[in-house]
């Protein structure tokens, strides 16, 4: 194993713990004026790294923030329901619910014409097996918390989409900066209109928030762009999906979170939907593109 796949491996533990620290960080915050500080923290620790990865081209100024505005609204929302669902489900149902976007893309992608492996939709199959399993009770029912985990899902798959035609565009780092500025203040405001966010319980969330905004954020994501640089596509999602591992890991070491049989069995099955999805085949020149959109 490379440095380079130590590095997506340590990206998807940090991603994964992240939603520990998002669930702790509401003993204190309500869930919007929690995203806004963690977005804010985000942006102003990924600023350093423009000193760092210093864009060299031409940057198309008007397509860098036409796609940060609906990269950041597919940010916002997504973390929004992805925040206010954890009031109401553990942190390992939503780290493996939200990697669902994994098997949702090639179905998004359907809709725009993309072609996708029959391998694709035999994981995909594998994972919806194992979301009923996971998030449907008796009489057909779904967890409020897993519904919005669900909802927040479809946001995270926009977004792998609009991410995925823009990074062949425009530099990475300032389309992260500006999606999370957009980020920041559609927070900010939703958290001044529904929440009466404090200073002083913004400091009782310190170190939840420190984690999400600075770790999960910046971090995470010098750590992300390091270790692609020389691993594949297919094989650096199938390392990045684990983070729904280490969630439910982390709910259970530190929360005290425990998993059903059912709800073991549904992870299991997504895991093994995820696996069979982005497994590294031999690459097609006509696939090429399509494998860069779902990667």
């Amino acid at each position: 194993m490379s440095i380079s796949h130590l590095l997506l491996w340590l990206t998807a533990a940090i991603w994964g713990f992240a939603f520990v620290a998002q669930s702790a960080g509401m003993d204190s915050l309500g869930p919007h004026s929690f995203n806004a500080a963690r977005f804010l923290l985000a942006t102003l620790s990924l600023l350093p790294l423009l000193l760092i990865f210093k864009v060299r081209k031409a940057q198309n100024k008007r397509l860098l923030w036409l796609g940060g505005l609906a990269a950041g609204c597919c940010l916002f929302l997504g973390f929004t329901f992805q925040q206010m669902g954890l009031q109401y489900t553990t942190a390992g149902n939503a780290g493996f619910i939200t990697s669902m976007y994994i098997v949702f893309v090639p179905i998004l992608g359907l809709l725009l014409g993309h072609k996708t492996e029959k391998s694709t939709w035999l994981g995909v199959g594998f994972a919806l097996v194992g979301l009923y399993c996971l998030t449907i009770g008796p009489n057909l029912s779904i967890n409020k918390g897993d519904a919005m985990q669900l909802i927040g899902t479809l946001f995270w798959t926009g977004h792998v989409l609009v991410i995925g035609y823009l990074s062949r565009h425009v530099a990475a780092i300032p389309l992260s900066i500006v999606q999370f500025s957009v980020a920041t203040i559609l927070a900010t405001i939703t958290a001044f209109t529904i929440e009466t966010p404090t200073l002083e319980n913004i400091q009782l969330a310190w170190w939840p928030l420190i984690y999400t905004g600075i770790a999960a954020s910046g971090i995470a994501c010098t750590l992300q762009t390091l270790g692609q640089r020389r691993v594949s596509p297919s094989i650096s999602a199938l390392i990045l999906s684990s983070e729904a591992i280490f969630a439910a890991l982390g709910g259970w070491l530190l929360i005290d979170e425990n998993l059903s049989s059912r709800a073991l069995l549904g992870c299991s099955l997504i895991m093994t939907g995820m696996i069979i999805s982005q497994w590294p085949r031999q690459p097609k020149p006509v696939l090429e593109k399509t494998e860069a959109l779902i990667n």
